[in-house]
């Protein structure tokens, strides 16, 4: 499972959840600045003794704060933002692995992907020389979903200006964690919640069954569909019209312990394992190329989308149709 990148970036998620929570907790020598994030860096700090040095620890993390007042300081620098500049309104920090904590993470090394609106190529290759925590840099407004809301609607990204932006989001569910890469240029940030909604929607659906068939027919990176096998579904069936999806969650599959084989099929199948197999459709589509009822049919849109024509489509291929 190699990163597009070139580098190993993608592990199993077995050894990724090793010691996860320790991953962000500070060292007993760890320390931070008090930075007020409503007030202008400058006021505060002198720019030019933020580096790489500042605010460091011999175990090598640094807290998100001084993380995020090393970028604002090269931002500033470059004229991206202005003097007046405070850490609100600098960029969005996405730390990799994501996960909820009780308390602002410490980085280590190569932890954080930043988005925004304003950064330019220059700056953000600035940023991923002087900035050891930061492995990627996008460029994208927040406010805008990237990804595909049907075949009639044309897609959006965020554009990736330097590094790598491949991140791992740890999703807890009943039937253990998982861990959800994404290409997050490229797939929906989903910030992490103590309890998923849609898991809980999800786990509801699946009391009423024992080893149920199960389509996922607008997948994403593969998040729910991965749940049902973790809980043990007879069948799941993957299916996302947005390409990049589909490679994450051949890529999810993979690493959450689900081998995949690609397949050369004329039937729109793109791959498929012991216990599922991955299409990349339309939903209204799949009914010419599945011949089988699932169970539970999922549906799982884009926020404000009208879902008339999923359900109407989910229908007529599942027996309960599920949306999320």
């Amino acid at each position: 499972m190699r990163c597009r990148c070139g580098d190993t970036c993608i592990r199993p998620i077995s050894e990724a959840l090793k010691d996860i929570e320790l991953f962000y907790k500070p060292c007993k020598d760890c320390k931070t600045e008090k930075i007020k994030k409503f007030s202008p860096l400058a006021e505060q700090i002198n720019l030019d003794e933020i580096d790489n040095d500042f605010g460091s620890c011999k175990c090598g993390k640094r807290h998100l704060d001084i993380v995020m007042s090393h970028v604002l300081k090269i931002m500033i620098n470059e004229g991206i933002k202005d003097k007046k500049a405070n850490l609100r309104n600098s960029c969005i920090p996405l730390v990799t692995p994501g996960y909820l904590t009780d308390s602002v993470p410490y980085l280590p090394k190569g932890s954080l992907v930043i988005l925004s609106d304003k950064v330019d190529k220059k700056c953000a290759e600035r940023i991923i020389t002087e900035v050891r925590e930061v492995r990627g840099v996008l460029k994208g407004d927040i406010r805008k979903t990237v990804g595909i809301k049907d075949s009639d609607s044309n897609p959006h990204v965020y554009e990736l200006l330097a590094g790598c932006d491949l991140r791992c989001d740890i999703v807890q569910t009943p039937y253990g964690a998982l861990g959800i890469y994404k290409y997050q240029r490229e797939i929906h940030i989903e910030f992490p919640q103590v309890k998923s909604p849609k898991i809980e929607i999800l786990e509801k659906a699946l009391k009423d069954y024992d080893k149920p068939t199960v389509l996922d027919c607008t997948c994403g990176p593969g998040t729910l569909g991965i749940a049902c096998l973790k809980a043990n579904a007879q069948k799941v069936v993957f299916n996302d019209i947005w390409s990049p999806a589909i490679e994450i969650t051949l890529i999810n599959l993979e690493a959450n312990g689900f081998p995949v084989k690609f397949s050369g099929s004329e039937k729109g199948l793109i791959a498929s394992g012991d216990k599922f197999e991955v299409y990349n459709m339309d939903v209204r589509e799949l009914t010419n190329y599945l011949d089988e009822k699932f169970d539970i049919c999922i549906i799982d849109t884009f926020p404000g989308v009208d879902t008339i024509e999923f359900v109407e489509a989910g229908e007529k291929l599942g027996k309960k149709v599920v949306v999320v």
